[in-house]
């Protein structure tokens, strides 16, 4: 394992230190400060509507530009993208910049949080204007210099130039004396037909540090006198520490110290993305991660039920008591558990026309319900986090997608205020929503605050499996009435989960249906869940696509063509005013991968002689627009998905590089979940813990093609993460269905752990 030595600087010391050396320009855009002028530190005040973004610009005089990338990564490409629209107002030519991810800080970089698809959407007009205003101030400091009006100088990468005189100067020169300019207002952005950076294909730029294995992860970090620290949690949800017998591990080589400790105190009112899985910690911290993990197994300890528990909550909707019931789940009961749920009268969340009516009048009706159990984030790199507190301060550093959600528990946990918390941020070995909640980061200060040292908090595969922070468990009941004509008059979806429901009341085909009706149920369980690469509209989409395409065989129609009437109803004549999605924009993607995939043509498999067996989904989540077709064959007498066209909508392609590998990323891991995911419980305890038990897809199971294409449009970029994952369930079903002549209502599709449907 790679090691590197760190040292902790204060912020104010790092923001010093990075404005003066080398004597060059520093641009600090800030959503929160008010300018000042520091020597050759000039902070931009930014107009309101910036409020939640800070970005950094660095022009050292050998025209070298630096640019602090504010915002976590873990694989979705931000620390290229973001600095690439800050180079392209800025006119500089991006092999000479430079990027660095920044350490959290709330005052100056706001609440830096990775997730929800928002990053490029977010900061694209800030970041924009940023780079403009910065190209604004170099100009009129070539001006004064030059005495010509600031109208006649022009830039071009990273140069600039007065034509009439024929003077050329590199940003460097001027940087320090453009840094005394008052910032402008208002600077004029470039037209997208003149983006010369923005849309082009562009190399990661920690890609070279990836795959040589530079030390850039969470679990690589290290400092001085660093202990290891694990934790063992009781065995099963529900359950609690009754009492232990630590004296054969701390016999054990290497281990300092085995204690208990409370994560949070007796009414401690927990953030709006903290959780408590076991709130009682049983720790055991030694010198390395092997003498760890094997002390702890000589641990002898009783566990016992933990009864319902209360949890305070906070968060933008109030302080409020959740009670957390107590109690051993299964998996077979709570599937009957959510059957008895579904039959009970539950919360209307949307209701157009007169549904009832149409159904009790209809020639037929088609009803289906569809279940999808708890899945695993099993992000490459396990939960992990630094820590260094004592009574002035903490130093915390590792993978985490929310710093400026964390801070305020930590200073409440540490009884530190903010401004003596320092969270660095390692690049993450994935996330999809996990790394959101902030409980590893609390294990870690509090273990750290208690044994007096730096210690890394370490979970291995089985920790982070059977602790919780799962996708939910979901269930849906479709309905859909048709007249004699086998015309589509009403449809009703209802749906729950445990313990949320994963219904998006106002999205398609809600407002293409005169007749609609959604509505929701909720059970309660001990069982923690969290945000699941693109929460909820996983399943939705999954069940819904499904759903959508026995109704059109029903009807007798062309699955696309079926989707592309309902959009043409709810462009022309929709029903409802809250239809979160725009029509044209969906039966975008439907018609781009329709064209592209030559839907009914598919013709031969590469892998043998038989045709292609095809399904198609779409669907809107996350602002973005997303349709796939799936080519499907059968390989040795399984189905397997050999081939896959991808059409996305997400506004301005950023960086097409990245773009097209974060669909096609999307793609293997919805297949694999679609065919494989499922994580289930026997009286509390997860029944699976590793990849062993807990099945992924394989490199051979992957498809051998990925075509991705882009609508091509002006619009402002939106979400890109996330969008893409939902359909690609839907397709799978669809293609299924075709090539077994079954339809799939549970997931996940291949319920043998090697291939048997």
């Amino acid at each position: 394992m790679k090691t590197t030595k760190t040292s902790y600087s204060s912020r104010r010391s790092f923001l010093k230190s990075s404005a003066l050396a080398g004597g060059g320009l520093m641009l600090s855009l800030s959503w929160f400060s008010k300018a000042k002028a520091v020597d050759k530190l000039q902070e931009l005040n930014l107009p309101d509507q910036w409020s939640e973004l800070t970005a950094y610009i660095k022009i050292t005089p050998d025209n070298v530009v630096k640019i602090l990338c504010p915002n976590p990564e873990f694989g979705q490409n931000v620390m290229t993208s973001l600095p690439m629209i800050i180079a392209e107002e800025l006119e500089v030519d991006w092999k000479a910049v430079v990027v660095e991810m920044g350490p959290h800080d709330n005052t100056k970089l706001g609440p830096q949080f990775t997730g929800g698809s928002n990053s490029v959407r977010m900061y694209w007009k800030p970041l924009r204007e940023a780079g403009a205003a910065a190209r604004q101030m170099l100009r009129e400091a070539a001006a004064q210099t030059w005495s010509v009006p600031v109208e006649e100088v022009t830039t071009k990468g990273g140069l600039l130039i007065h034509e009439k005189t024929m003077k050329v100067a590199k940003y460097g020169e001027l940087a320090s004396k453009a840094a005394k300019i008052p910032v402008p207002k208002d600077s004029k952005l470039k037209a997208p037909k003149d983006f010369t950076i923005v849309r082009k294909p562009t190399k990661n730029v920690e890609g070279l540090k990836v795959v040589t294995g530079k030390p850039m992860f969470g679990l690589d970090y290290r400092a001085d006198g660093m202990l290891i620290a694990m934790i063992q949690h009781p065995p099963a949800f529900g359950m609690k520490l009754k009492s232990f017998d630590a004296s054969q591990t701390l016999k054990m080589p290497g281990i300092k110290e085995v204690f208990s400790l409370k994560l949070y105190e007796d009414g401690f009112e927990q953030g709006g993305f903290d959780t408590r899985t076991f709130n009682e910690l049983l720790v055991v911290v030694g010198k390395t991660t092997w003498e760890v993990m094997n002390a702890r197994k000589k641990l002898k300890v009783q566990w016992e039920a933990a009864g319902d528990t209360k949890d305070t909550m906070g968060g933008r909707r109030g302080k409020k008591e959740v009670t957390v019931p107590g109690g051993l789940e299964s998996t077979t009961a709570q599937l009957e558990k959510m059957a008895e749920w579904a039959n009970k009268p539950a919360q209307q969340l949307r209701k157009d026309g007169d549904p009832e009516t149409a159904f009790k009048n209809a020639a037929q009706v088609i009803e289906r319900t569809y279940n999808a159990p708890f899945l695993a984030h099993n992000c490459m790199e396990p939960m992990n986090f630094f820590a260094h507190v004592t009574d002035e301060k903490a130093v915390l550093a590792g993978p985490l997608q929310a710093p400026g959600w964390v801070e305020p528990t930590l200073s409440k946990l540490l009884n530190l205020p903010a401004d003596k918390i320092e969270i660095q941020m390692t690049r993450m070995g994935g996330g999809f929503g996990r790394r959101a909640y902030g409980q590893y980061v609390y294990e870690a200060a509090l273990i750290s605050k208690k044994v007096k040292a730096p210690i890394k908090l370490i979970y291995t595969r089985e920790d982070d499996m059977t602790y919780g922070i799962y996708r939910p468990m979901y269930t849906a009941t479709y309905r859909a009435a048709l007249d004699a004509n086998k015309n589509l008059i009403a449809f009703h979806v209802k749906g729950g989960g445990i313990p949320e429901h994963p219904i998006h009341a106002n999205r398609f085909p809600a407002g293409a249906i005169e007749n609609y009706l959604a509505e929701g149920w909720e059970i309660p369980s001990n069982i923690t869940v969290g945000a699941f690469r693109a929460p909820r509209s996983n399943f939705n989409a999954a069940a819904e696509q499904s759903f959508l395409d026995e109704v059109a065989e029903a009807m007798g129609k062309d699955p696309i063509e079926f989707r592309l009437e309902l959009l043409k109803r709810a462009k022309e004549n929709p029903v409802g005013k809250n239809n979160e999605y725009d029509a044209d924009r969906y039966a975008g993607v439907l018609t781009l991968v329709r064209d592209k995939s030559n839907w009914k043509k598919a013709g031969v498999a590469t892998s043998g002689n038989e045709k292609y067996h095809r399904g198609v989904a779409a669907y809107f989540c996350h602002n973005s627009y997303a349709a796939h077709v799936v080519d499907m064959v059968t390989r040795d007498g399984q189905p397997y998905v050999e081939r896959v066209f991808s059409a996305m909508d997400c506004g301005i392609v950023v960086n097409p590089e990245s773009a097209k590998n974060m669909v096609q990323g999307a793609v293997v891991d919805g297949i694999g979940n679609a065919f494989y995911g499922a994580l289930t419980h026997k009286n509390g305890a997860a029944e699976q813990s590793n990849f062993h038990n807990y099945r992924l897809i394989r490199h051979n199971e992957a498809p051998k093609q990925i075509e991705v294409y882009f609508v091509e449009n002006d619009i402002d970029p939106t979400g890109l993460g996330e969008p893409p994952f939902p359909p690609v369930f839907g397709a799978v079903a669809n293609a299924l269905y075709k090539n077994t002549g079954k339809r799939q209502y549970n997931q996940p599709f291949k319920t043998d752990p090697e291939k048997r449907i």
